[in-house]
């Protein structure tokens, strides 16, 4: 695989979300222009946009065009910066720094952060139902998306994850949080890129499986960059998990363990997608780039 080819094609797909993202949310003037600039602080504050790309690539394995997929990745972007919002206000995570810029509740205070955590979820969902995509397949990318965010999904992933705070927890409860709250949302972006593209039952259980494996691996290795990384490299506060007292898996079962693991769920997503799609070298690259990353 050629690294500059496998970063111009992850490039191309990240550039076609950002110019999508940057016209929305444009309303100047209104009584409630700081809430719209309040949003567009967070969205279009970079960041990889992984999900975004995965979405895309999914729908260009199964032989659909990346534009195909486009408002689908950028509904998912919506609602993963909802997310990152809300995670950084003082009720939960309490981090001042996102992306390496001040958290949202921060740079506009906590009821605008909450608000705009609120519209980027519902804007997620009304650019979902938008998509010119045909009526079966918007359905079913919606009842997807849903079900990913909510109590099954993104919202219980985090309420284990406070709610752990200040307790041991085990392994399998370490993997049933993960696989809430940061795998269901990777999982609903790959099977958002193969409805878009008209993939067939298999292959979104090919999809799922890939985005699962890589999920954990993506949590395990935030988990070891929390430990080993500066706040420099990663754009945010280190040392956060250890402050709030929550388990992971480096303090569960250290760093060597983790990075163990990270490669087995790594090759296990491979594994998931050989063979059930027409071009897989992307999506295995990413694979093990994530897997490698430094932030």
């Amino acid at each position: 695989m050629n690294d500059i080819s496998m970063l111009t094609e992850m490039g191309e797909c990240r550039d076609l979300v950002e110019a999508r993202l940057s016209e929305m949310f444009t309303e100047a003037g209104t009584n409630y222009a700081v809430l719209v600039e309040a949003i567009r602080y967070s969205l279009l504050a970079g960041g990889k946009r992984i999900r975004a790309i995965i979405c895309m690539k999914f729908c260009e394995a199964v032989g659909g065009k990346l534009t195909d997929a486009l408002e689908a990745a950028c509904a998912i972007e919506m609602l993963h910066t909802y997310t990152l919002i809300h995670d950084d206000l003082p009720g939960m995570d309490g981090d001042a720094m996102r992306r390496g810029m001040p958290s949202n509740h921060v740079e506009f205070g906590e009821f605008t952060a909450i608000l705009a955590g609120d519209a980027l979820q519902a804007a997620a969902f009304e650019t979902l139902a938008k998509s010119r995509l045909n009526s079966d397949a918007v359905v079913e990318m919606v009842k997807t998306l849903s079900a990913a965010s909510g109590a099954h999904g993104i919202c219980g992933g985090q309420y284990l994850d406070l709610s752990g705070e200040g307790w041991q927890l085990t392994v399998d409860e370490m993997l049933e949080l993960y696989s809430m709250k940061t795998a269901a949302l990777i999982s609903a972006a790959a099977r958002l890129g193969v409805l878009a593209g008209g993939g067939t039952s298999q292959q979104m259980r090919a999809a799922h499986e890939y985005a699962e494996a890589i999920g954990l691996a993506f949590q395990i290795r935030d988990d070891v960059l929390d430990c080993i990384s500066t706040e420099e490299e990663l754009g945010k506060p280190i040392g956060s998990d250890e402050e709030n007292d929550k388990s992971t898996f480096a303090s569960l079962l250290g760093i060597e363990v983790c990075e163990k693991m990270i490669g087995k769920e790594t090759e296990k997503a491979i594994s998931a997608i050989d063979g059930k799609f027409n071009n897989v070298e992307f999506l295995t690259w990413l694979a093990r780039i994530l897997a490698e990353r430094k932030k």
